[in-house]
């Protein structure tokens, strides 16, 4: 036993003490949440070059109103009242008159101007908007630009338009809009838990009010560190094992150890690399977030069933990477089995989505008791606010560690017999066989 442990110490000293190890540490979570980190750094970098919309208003209502509410806006969100620092593009209405009988060749020199940066983009009104019940045909507002579905001038114009044809629609039924200023109010649901009783004080404790990046983003924060330790744990056992295989570093090795002791010494040094990047990872972050008074969005709950669900993923995708790395003869054999090895793992990643957003179908719940997603599925289910029964994540922990074990136990009788196997290529059926038979 002593063996297995000066092994587990000598892979756990080869990773840590290296300069890639520390380096690694402090890029891997910039680089993956390098998007929002760019974004809060250059959420002030806007382009403020001007907007100039021209449109074609074949009703004959609502050019002027766009004109008017482009000048109120341009007034009040442009430009800085105090330093005078141009803040936003200002948005310009180009009134075009409507050609009826060449409205594709007048909307062909548009798009012209459009491509030489003339303009920003072509409104089209259609003539029947007031009425689109009666008029389908002509009821259509087009908005004509280089990147249309994402355009911000699209978004802002949808307010002033639909606002000027509620006006004028109450206007037609002989009703004066003064005398109901709250028709064109918007009231939206608010977002709130459910309420519950405090514990400590026994008093109903008030809704927290939640939002729908919190929803999102709080769950998914411990699945992405879950994925990155199983890549800093388990992902590099294949190549490890290959490039000692190939150097005939394992012949020497086995010479003192047993090849189940070789094997596990390497998983245990995976798992302490493991746990070692987890802990500063989870400590910074509550440091982090207590210090911004952040605390309280902190999933204290499931730090726990984390770090079970870790060691139980690094054992049994560590198995598979060390036992298909025993079989590989060169690194190229060894580039080619990574994919296999690490596809359980990025499988959950493209179900993320419809599991955050309804984790209690039986889709989620049937997709998170499958032991090779269950580490990502149900921490992932685990941190949706409302929560998911206490069996599952025990029954899913519980079949993570037997399906571990039996990773283990197979890995170990192919890693016996692939690492001393020289010039045979990692075939399944070779690998199966090897399993089997010992």
């Amino acid at each position: 036993m002593s063996k297995l442990w000066k092994v587990a110490l000598r892979e756990y000293k080869a990773t840590v003490r290296t300069k890639g190890f520390i380096i690694g540490l402090v890029l891997a979570p910039i680089l993956m949440g390098g998007g929002a980190i760019g974004m809060a750094l250059f959420k002030d970098r806007v382009d403020t070059r001007d907007r100039t919309v021209a449109v074609v208003d074949r009703s004959g209502l609502l050019a002027d109103v766009l004109v008017q509410a482009a000048e109120a806006r341009n007034a009040q969100a442009v430009i800085h009242p105090e330093s005078g620092e141009k803040l936003r593009p200002a948005y310009l209405i180009e009134v075009v008159q409507p050609h009826e009988t060449a409205r594709n060749a007048q909307l062909l020199e548009l798009s012209r101007r459009v491509r030489r940066g003339e303009l920003h983009a072509i409104l089209e009104i259609g003539a029947g908007v007031l009425h689109p019940r009666e008029q389908r045909e002509t009821a259509a507002i087009a908005y004509y630009a280089e990147n249309a579905a994402l355009d911000e001038v699209r978004q802002w114009i949808g307010r002033p338009l639909n606002e000027e044809l509620r006006r004028l629609r109450l206007i037609g039924a002989g009703i004066d809009p003064a005398t109901i200023p709250d028709a064109f109010d918007w009231i939206y649901p608010e977002s709130l838990g459910l309420v519950s009783v405090d514990p400590e004080t026994g008093e109903i404790a008030y809704a927290h009010r939640s939002t729908e990046l919190q929803a999102l983003l709080l769950p998914l924060i411990p699945v992405m560190l879950m994925f990155l330790m199983i890549m800093m744990g388990a992902s590099p056992l294949l190549q490890a094992v290959t490039e000692e295989k190939s150097q005939r570093i394992a012949e020497v090795m086995l010479g003192s150890v047993k090849p189940f002791q070789f094997m596990m010494g390497k998983l245990l040094g995976g798992v302490a690399v493991s746990l070692t990047a987890a802990a500063v990872y989870v400590v910074g972050g509550i440091v982090f977030v207590r210090r911004f008074e952040f605390g309280e969005y902190v999933p204290y709950e499931i730090l726990p069933w984390f770090f079970a669900f870790m060691v139980a993923a690094v054992f049994m995708y560590g198995a598979l990477g060390a036992a298909l790395g025993s079989a590989c003869n060169d690194a190229t054999e060894a580039q080619s089995m990574a994919l296999p090895s690490m596809l359980p793992v990025m499988i959950p990643l493209f179900v993320m989505m419809p599991v955050v957003l309804n984790p209690e179908t039986a889709f989620a719940t049937g997709l998170s008791l499958f032991p090779l997603f269950t580490p990502i599925l149900m921490l992932l289910r685990q941190g949706t606010p409302g929560g998911i029964p206490l069996w599952q994540p025990w029954v899913g922990l519980f079949l993570v560690v037997l399906t571990a074990m039996l990773f283990v136990w197979a890995g170990s009788r192919i890693f016996r017999v692939g690492i001393l196997m020289q010039g045979t290529p990692p075939k399944l059926g070779n690998l199966v066989r090897w399993a089997v038979r010992g």
